[in-house]
């Protein structure tokens, strides 16, 4: 497969290319290989790109919501058409095993555009009678917003900011991680060839200087990134300074609590689910595992047991079930975490090591007998590194669980329901879990609360997050006025 985009670049309906950017050099991660050269936006790229998106949005507000999900259903059907050829790119783009990448990248994009498709036609005001007078309201576009995607899932998130923001009239400048920037390329050379009309649809590589400029540009009305919550709290200070709306998706050190009572196989399906799927590399992952004192030892016995079926090698063999970090600087951050937990006391019951292979292979690790002061408990580590921690009394772990900034994900294990939801009604978590985890389908909102995030991605919630309403008050009298 070539991996080598045709330019770095797909602006106003076509690839762009601009070599005087900085090189930024795609490496696979299994194996460390450059694969792919792209070029960092100029100026002058990035002015193309806004001024392509400014010229078509308005033209395609003002098309029927049943025209533009036509053409967003139309994509969507293309995806799952080139799944396996778009899966394989997103293997090389990570790291991830094909396993994966056939099930739940460019699938869950299509998802979301057939999803958000369906949705554009229902995007109606309301009437508010007034007596004889009356009130309506008009959902109308934001106008160009600003996409800022994460290297973990680069053709989800594409389609996650792509599809809202289309289906309400808006034009999308996306932006991919710089460490994975050739999947969302193909997305919008898929909505360009599935009838979107130029320009809606741009694609622009870059460092954080070209987020930034993006971000910064009085022509862009939203802002939506998906990252880590340093850089969202940047990306927010900066947006807030021309009044632009946001969508923050960040970071968490999301709890899984597992109750004595929990069935203990699906247990730790869910804790496996939670901290190692992609590797680890997921931000909504529950890496502080809370397990009931009770079942504590025969909890880590079966999780020893089923980590033995983790097989590490070449992604793209559809036998190998986990994969690389997507970056040899992500490899060694855990690798620093591995190294803390150690020196900090925790106990090493699973992996703890670089594995001896080529690429950037970290083994998933397990640490028990963790507290809540340990770095290792407190820090987002973004890598196949789980915290075991003890609890025996419930008011007692729903603070535990709360006494952190972060607040994306949470989830419960338990055959008591009353607890289940008690306990996650408690929890302070905008996207949570009973008896699963890390379920995301395109019909429920996903999305943190504190440190965590601001607004929601997917479901109809996302549709408040790119569009404003407009009121209008009629008075069908005379008016009346002081003098």
């Amino acid at each position: 497969m070539t991996t080598q985009p045709t330019a770095s670049h797909f602006i106003n309906g076509a690839y762009v290319e601009d070599t005087s950017g900085t090189e930024i050099p795609v490496i696979f991660p299994a194996t460390g290989e450059v694969i792919a050269t792209v070029y960092s936006a100029t100026p002058a790229i990035i002015d193309q790109a806004l001024e392509a998106a400014k010229a078509a949005q308005k033209a395609w507000a003002k098309m029927t919501g049943t025209e533009r999900g036509r053409i967003l259903r139309r994509a969507a059907d293309m995806i799952r058409d080139r799944n396996h050829e778009l899966s394989v790119l997103e293997t090389y783009d990570t790291g991830k095993p094909l396993q994966e990448t056939l099930v739940a990248d460019a699938t869950s994009g299509a998802d979301a555009l057939e999803y958000f498709g369906g949705l554009a036609a229902t995007l109606t005001g309301e009437h508010i009678p007034m007596g004889e007078d009356w009130v309506y309201t008009v959902r109308e576009a934001l106008g160009v917003c600003v996409g800022i995607g994460a290297w973990n899932y680069p053709t989800q998130i594409a389609c996650w900011k792509g599809a809202p923001a289309l289906a309400c009239g808006n034009a999308m400048i996306f932006k991919p991680s710089e460490t994975t920037p050739l999947c969302a390329l193909k997305v919008a050379e898929i909505l360009h060839e599935a009838g979107l009309p130029a320009g809606l649809y741009n694609v622009v590589q870059g460092l954080g200087d070209v987020g930034a400029s993006l971000v910064n540009d009085p022509r862009v009305d939203k802002v939506s990134l998906t990252g880590s919550v340093p850089t969202g709290k940047k990306v927010y200070a900066a947006a807030a300074s021309g009044m632009k709306h946001v969508t923050m998706e960040l970071g968490g050190k999301s709890p899984l609590i597992i109750f004595d009572d929990a069935d203990i196989e699906n247990a730790v399906g869910g804790a496996i689910n939670g901290n190692f799927y992609s590797s680890g590399q997921v931000c909504s992952n529950g890496t502080r595992v809370f397990v009931h004192k009770n079942i504590k030892e025969a909890f880590l016995k079966r999780l020893s047991e089923r980590l033995e079926g983790a097989v590490l090698g070449n992604p793209l063999d559809e036998a190998v079930n986990f994969g690389p970090m997507v970056s040899e600087r992500q490899m060694g951050i855990v690798l620093e975490y591995i190294a803390k937990g150690k020196a900090e006391g925790a106990r090493l019951v699973a992996g703890g090591e670089r594995v001896d292979m080529e690429g950037f292979f970290v083994a998933p690790t397990v640490f028990a007998d963790v507290t809540d002061e340990m770095t290792i408990a407190q820090e987002e580590i973004f890598g196949p590194v789980m915290a075991v921690l003890d609890f025996d009394d419930d008011d007692d772990v729903i603070a535990r669980a709360n006494a952190t900034e972060f607040g994306l994900s949470a989830g419960v294990f338990t055959r008591d329901l009353t607890r289940a939801h008690r306990v996650i009604g408690a929890l302070e978590a905008g996207s949570c879990f009973i008896n699963s985890y890390n379920d995301a389908p395109v019909e429920a909102p996903f999305g943190g609360v504190k440190a965590s995030g601001v607004g929601r991605e997917n479901s109809k919630e996302a549709i408040q997050h790119y569009s404003q309403v407009k009121s209008v008050y009629v008075r069908m009298g005379d008016v009346e006025a002081a003098f």
